[in-house]
C-alpha cells in the first residue's frame, strides 16, 4: 500500500481566510461521515512546504463557532494526510498585560461550551485519550520560535477559556472567567484541540488577541468594529508566523500524537463491528487491520 503524502495543516480563524505567499495547487472536497467540512481543503505550498489550508468559518464566514462541524472538518484533514495542525484564532484577553495585537501561544483549555461534539468515539467505540496537556509541546514551540523570528509580541503560555458564542461574554461571565485564571477567550478551538488529539494530529493555537472582552475598567465593551480594525492591523503578522511555522514543521519531527488512540480504546475489540472501524478508518484503521504492530 502506497503511503500517504503527509501534510502541516492551518486552520485560518476569523479574519484569516487566505495566506500570502500560499500557492493553490487543487481545491480537495471530502466527504466525512460526520457531515460536511466548513469548507474545500486547500492543497498547495507555503514557503516552499506542502500544507493543507482549511478556513474555519468557511468561505465568506458564513458558519458561526456552534455551527463549525469540527468533526467533519478533523477527520477531513486526517484523511488527506495531514499530521500537524497550526491553528490560529482570534481572542478576547482576559489578562491586563495581554494587550490586543500581542500573539499567544496556548498550552491550556476550559471548557464552558454546551452540547458541541468533542469526540469520535461513540456509537459502539470508546476510548478515554489523555487530555492534561492538550496542546502539542513541538508545535507550540515552533509557534513560539516562528512569532520571535518575525518580531511579533508573543507570550509563551495562555489558557484559552472556549465559550459558546456567538454572543460576547457579558460582563458577569468575562469576570468570572478571570477568576478561573484564563488569559484569553474564544468561541472554537477546545473541540479542534480534542478531536485532533483523538485522530493523532499534533495540534496547536496561535491567539491573535483583538480586544480585552468586556471586563476592563478602562476599555468599552468588545464590539465586532473594534475587532476588526486590530485584526486587519495585525493579520499580515499572523501570515508571518504561520509561514515560518510551516518552514519549521517536519512531519518526520518529533510527534507527540502516533499511537495515542489505539492505547485509549476500552471497547473489547471483538465487539467493534466493522461499520464503526470503516466510519473512522482514517483514525484507528491501521489497529484492526495489522498495520500497527505495537499497538
Amino acid at each position: 500500500m502506497a503511503k500517504l503524502k503527509q501534510y502541516v495543516g492551518i486552520i485560518g480563524g476569523s479574519g484569516l481566510y487566505a495566506i500570502e505567499g500560499f500557492k493553490l495547487k487543487k481545491r480537495m472536497s471530502v466527504k466525512t461521515p460526520f457531515g460536511k467540512p466548513s469548507g474545500p481543503l486547500m492543497v498547495g505550498t507555503l514557503g516552499g512546504v506542502d500544507v493543507i489550508f482549511l478556513a474555519r468559518h468557511g468561505e465568506g464566514h458564513v458558519l458561526n463557532p456552534s455551527e463549525v462541524n469540527y468533526r467533519a472538518n478533523i477527520w477531513a484533514l486526517k484523511k488527506a494526510g495531514v499530521v500537524g495542525i497550526f491553528s490560529v484564532s482570534a481572542v478576547g484577553s482576559l489578562k491586563e498585560d495581554i494587550k490586543p495585537g500581542h500573539m499567544v501561544v496556548i498550552d491550556q483549555f476550559f471548557d464552558r461550551t454546551k452540547g458541541r461534539h468533542s469526540t469520535f468515539f461513540e456509537k459502539g467505540i470508546v476510548a478515554h485519550v489523555g487530555f492534561a496537556k492538550p496542546v502539542s509541546g513541538y508545535m507550540r514551540n515552533i509557534l513560539i520560535e516562528s512569532c520571535k523570528a518575525v518580531g511579533a509580541t508573543v507570550h509563551e503560555r495562555g489558557t484559552y477559556v472556549c465559550m459558546e458564542g456567538p454572543m460576547f461574554s457579558s460582563l458577569a461571565e468575562s469576570q468570572f472567567y478571570r477568576t478561573l485564571r484564563g488569559d484569553v477567550i474564544g468561541m472554537t478551538n477546545l473541540q479542534e484541540a480534542k478531536l485532533a488529539r483523538e485522530a493523532e494530529i499534533d495540534y496547536a493555537t496561535l491567539a491573535l488577541a483583538t480586544d480585552y472582552d468586556c471586563w476592563h475598567p478602562h476599555h468599552d465593551s468588545v464590539t465586532t468594529e473594534q475587532i476588526l480594525a486590530v485584526m486587519q492591523a495585525n493579520i499580515a503578522t499572523a501570515q508571518k508566523i504561520v509561514t515560518e511555522a510551516a518552514k519549521r514543521f517536519d512531519p518526520q519531527g518529533p510527534l507527540e500524537t502516533p499511537g495515542i488512540a489505539g492505547r485509549a480504546i476500552f471497547t473489547d475489540r471483538k465487539k467493534i463491528k466493522p461499520a464503526v472501524v470503516k466510519r473512522l478508518q482514517p483514525i484507528i484503521g491501521k489497529y484492526f487491520n495489522n498495520e500497527d504492530k505495537n499497538i
